[in-house]
């Protein structure tokens, strides 16, 4: 049986390569970088050369960058750190109905504590209103918090505007690019961003590492407390070879960019045209220009998402009925929700999300397969019936 993996947005893995690199620093160069003798050196040198390599990346400064154990992390640190810190100015803060549950869900719990959130519309597209973004800031605004590509729909935000806003009225400006290094031009200072959290498993590098950038003068409370370790930000024992496949993997992602999103946008196109052209009744989610390279998301009407997950698994198929971290939900996405996709209709949704290693083949297979098991489930929707009955008499 052919397998074919198509969710790399919930996680890929690691590049042989990048592998290659972190091993010596298991059981060869395993010294805490913290000491000072000369284990402690090495591994210390390892840390800085890898914060360097990444801070380069983003445009960043070093010092602005500090080690998280993800995305998630980073998200929870960005919006709780701020609101702490702040909340003697003000303590309204701005995101989407779209965020990643780590967004939302730090939001929710500072509304406990008295913060007051707005969350932003979007449109059919999952784009945000800048206008309402505009009309929504005020002077009890310490912070704005949007996604820069949707990890469901894979929608890319005008994060350029977005941050020159927050400038021009002096709010701060956090991101979470965790979907798209490789995918999206980055550049803190130019895109006006404070703070943005990034993952290294998204783009072939190790889980359990990520990081948070806070741009220097901004004030963010520290997350977890203990020892001294990220210049007193963060403690925690440094992961140091995580901390170098993350740095591996983000240049290997940068430097191979436009040839690998060539790639995964050949694919993602061709996979959008075979289903629309053979599937009927099938809806493209998401913004079809403004887009993640490798993101296809589909609702197919008169079907259930997981079923149809279900099915692919057993083929060999890899996909995702959503986001990796509202799978176990028995509730219609929020991202579909919040792009005016009825319940009934947003039930069905399918992700696929290609990597380096798929090719047109698996295009062929994924669509056979597809086209199947979307007309054995249909057989067996009494609302699919009812549609073909009443199309025979129009």
């Amino acid at each position: 049986m052919r397998r074919v993996y198509l969710d790399h947005a919930a996680t890929t893995g690691v590049d042989r390569d990048v592998l290659e690199k972190m091993t010596p620093y298991f059981s060869d160069t395993f010294g805490n970088p913290n000491s000072l003798h000369s284990f402690g050196r090495e591994a210390e040198k390892a840390v800085t050369s890898s914060r360097d390599a990444i801070a380069k990346l983003l445009g960043c400064k070093p010092n602005e960058l500090y080690f998280t154990s993800g995305g998630t992390e980073a998200d929870n640190w960005a919006i709780k750190g701020i609101y702490t810190a702040y909340k003697n100015k003000g303590n309204h803060i701005i995101t989407t109905k779209i965020e990643h549950k780590a967004v939302l869900a730090s939001c929710q719990r500072l509304q406990k504590d008295g913060a007051e959130i707005t969350y932003l519309d979007v449109d059919k597209y999952g784009t945000v209103d800048l206008e309402q973004l505009k009309n929504s800031i005020t002077d009890k605004t310490i912070l704005v918090s949007v996604i820069t590509a949707n990890n469901e729909v894979g929608t890319i935000q005008p994060i350029a505007e977005i941050g020159r806003i927050c400038k021009e009225r002096g709010v701060l400006f956090h991101t979470d690019a965790v979907q798209a290094i490789g995918a999206v031009d980055i550049d803190v200072k130019r895109d006006n961003i404070d703070l943005l959290s990034l993952s290294a498993h998204k783009v072939y590098g190790p889980k359990g590492i990520g990081a948070l950038y806070i741009r220097n003068g901004v004030k963010c409370d520290r997350y977890i407390s203990g020892g001294s370790q990220e210049r007193g930000m963060r403690a925690g024992t440094t992961n140091v070879p995580l901390i170098v496949g993350m740095a591996a993997a983000f240049e290997k992602a940068v430097l191979n960019s436009e040839e690998n999103n060539k790639k995964l946008i050949r694919l993602r196109d061709e996979l959008i045209q075979r289903i629309e052209a053979g599937i009927p009744n099938s809806y493209l989610n998401g913004h079809r220009i403004n887009r993640l390279p490798n993101n296809v998301n589909f609702c197919f009407e008169f079907v259930e998402g997981e079923s149809l997950l279900l099915m692919l698994d057993m083929q060999g198929i890899a996909v995702s009925s959503g986001s990796a971290c509202t799978s176990g939900s028995l509730e219609p996405s929020h991202v579909l929700s919040a792009m005016g996709v009825p319940p009934e209709i947003a039930q069905s949704a399918t992700r696929f999300t290609f990597g380096r290693e798929n090719t047109m083949e698996d295009i062929d297979y994924v669509v056979e397969c597809l086209k199947k098991n979307l007309m054995t489930l249909r057989a067996m929707s009494p609302l699919f019936k009812q549609e073909k009955g009443d199309a025979k008499h129009v």
